[in-house]
């Protein structure tokens, strides 16, 4: 046993594994995205984007960004893309004249739908092993998000 290291081997590290499950994952929903012309990083903010106006609420980039978890400034530049193949505008925001509410376009809205479709159906093919056992597993990884 190499003594610089506490497990046995690299599969009894969690770090490890979930280090190459993710990898795995995110490959498998790359390859579900691929038909409709988006990354991962742009589902997430279409799909997003469809949660928060379905729940009737102005949407701004650093609110978006904040439900999304992810960087504002990365956030901007993906909107830009998006707003550049026609699936997203920057309007006035009704309450904040410092801000841009953003809204899907009608392409915008029928590709994040199409695109939810694919990525759940991803889902349920790349968890299938996990049968049962799935809910407890999104409890626990939920869990591993309060800290």
């Amino acid at each position: 046993m190499n003594t610089s290291f506490s497990f046995e081997t690299p599969l009894e590290s969690p770090g490890f594994v979930l280090w190459q499950v993710s990898n795995r994952w995110q490959r498998h929903l790359r390859d579900s995205l691929s038909s409709l012309d988006l990354t991962h990083v742009q589902f997430v903010l279409l799909s997003s984007l469809m949660w928060l106006e379905d729940a009737g609420e102005p949407v701004t980039q650093k609110r978006l960004a904040t439900h999304a978890t992810l960087d504002v400034m990365m956030t901007s530049e993906v909107l830009r893309t998006l707003e550049g193949k026609g699936l997203l505008e920057r309007l006035e925001h009704p309450s904040d004249a410092r801000a841009k509410q953003l809204r899907l376009t009608a392409l915008g809205r029928e590709k994040a739908a199409l695109a939810v479709v694919k990525v759940e159906a991803a889902d349920r093919s790349f968890f299938a092993a996990l049968e049962n056992d799935l809910p407890q597993f999104v409890r626990q990884m939920g869990s591993l998000l309060e800290k």
